[in-house]
């Protein structure tokens, strides 16, 4: 007779919240049952409301920890040279994280704070480093919020096409925002 292993508790966690990224990036929220998380972690309902009270308390965890990884591998200390190629790092180590975040989570209501607080954040970083390059005061407001939607667009729209030439990708979404701040100049 085969002895079942038990995992310990945070790995099961980690397992259904992995489980649980991949099924909700595949059909969002809404499209997206229990029953389709439990199949993907290739565990039972009642393992997964052993881990998560609700389905509501299991995206969002799933969210925090996308928030999580996102901001431990970009970091928060302002916009450099660093700042794209390591957004672009982050939504390769985690598609399906990063989509969540900003394909899904984004036009959830329920759930849109979370992006809306990153992205009020990453707005507000842009504005400082912009500041000093940009004078009309208007004009720097408007590059700033364009050049945040054109990095994660571009990083999704990078995701979306096979993640092509990883050497050049974030360079050339480093053109694309430098355009912008040109045209706001």
């Amino acid at each position: 007779m085969e002895t079942v292993r038990r995992m310990p508790r945070a790995e099961r966690r980690e397992q259904i919240l992995d489980a649980a990224t991949r099924a909700f990036a595949g059909s969002g929220y809404t499209a997206t049952g229990l029953d389709d998380v439990a199949a993907e972690a290739g565990v039972s309902r009642v393992i997964l409301y052993r881990h998560f009270e609700s389905k509501t308390g299991l995206y969002r965890a799933v969210l925090d920890r996308a928030c999580a990884h996102l901001a431990q591998r970009v970091g928060s200390a302002g916009f450099t040279d660093q700042t794209i190629p390591a957004l672009m790092r982050a939504a390769e180590a985690d598609p399906d994280g990063f989509r969540l975040l900003f394909r899904y989570a984004a036009r959830e209501p329920e759930f849109r704070d979370l992006v809306d607080d990153f992205s009020r954040e990453s707005v507000q970083i842009a504005r400082e480093h912009l500041a000093a390059r940009i004078a009309d005061r208007q004009w720097a407001d408007w590059a700033a919020r364009l050049v945040f939607a054109v990095a994660i667009e571009g990083v999704i729209a990078w995701l979306d096409a096979g993640r092509p030439d990883p050497g050049t990708a974030a360079e050339r979404v480093s053109r694309a925002i430098h355009g912008v701040i040109e045209a706001a100049s």
